[in-house]
């Protein structure tokens, strides 16, 4: 299990200790466990986690990439609001036209995403940005796309605290971004995070 950079009571009341026990500590810990189960012995065994999930199918992806995917989530949260840098903002504005405008394309992104899944922000292989859904275990890695920022939207990550409000949760995770790993994640200076 990763260990988080936060108390799981730290990003209340925004996200209650109650969410992360569960969303934590039993959903990701038994993708966990599925895998470790599934890869024993197998040519996955040895495998970083990143090349299982662009890798593998079945299964083994369905459990490799939740991993991932949780992971990569609750590394980018803090209970220090933090504002999103001038490199990064440049970046995204000159994407997305403002940072107000990103943000409202990723809610609107996230909110209309059907059932369970993800929503990212994403550098292509030609260096732009965009954001893109994924469902299910879905990561954009296995198109050749970088990760920056990743939003869990199954069910499980809000229905504790907001119920079938998605859209109230996405307004209040905005809040708990740590820009400052989704800056080093697009610079490629992370040295404790995926990426």
């Amino acid at each position: 299990m990763p260990l988080l950079p936060y108390a799981h009571a730290a990003l209340a009341p925004a996200m209650s200790q109650e969410t992360i026990d569960y969303h934590y500590g039993r959903h990701l810990q038994t993708y966990v466990d599925n895998l470790n189960r599934l890869v024993k012995g197998t040519l996955y065994e040895d495998m970083e986690l990143e090349e299982m999930v662009c890798k593998a199918s079945g299964p083994v992806f369905n459990n490799a990439a939740q991993t991932w995917n949780h992971t990569f989530f609750f590394e980018a949260l803090t209970p220090t609001p933090k504002e999103i840098g001038s490199d990064l903002g440049a970046s995204l504005t000159s994407r997305f036209g403002s940072l107000g405008e990103f943000k409202q394309q990723f809610i609107a992104a996230a909110t209309s995403l059907f059932g369970s899944g993800w929503t990212w922000l994403v550098e292509n292989a030609d260096g732009s940005l965009d954001i893109v859904n994924t469902s299910g275990a879905g990561n954009p890695m296995t198109e050749g796309k970088r990760p920056l920022l990743v939003v869990d939207v199954w069910e499980h990550a809000y229905y504790i605290d907001y119920r079938n409000r998605r859209a109230d949760y996405l307004e209040a995770i905005w809040g708990l971004i740590d820009w400052d790993v989704v800056a080093c994640r697009l610079s490629g200076t992370c040295s404790d995070y995926y990426l």
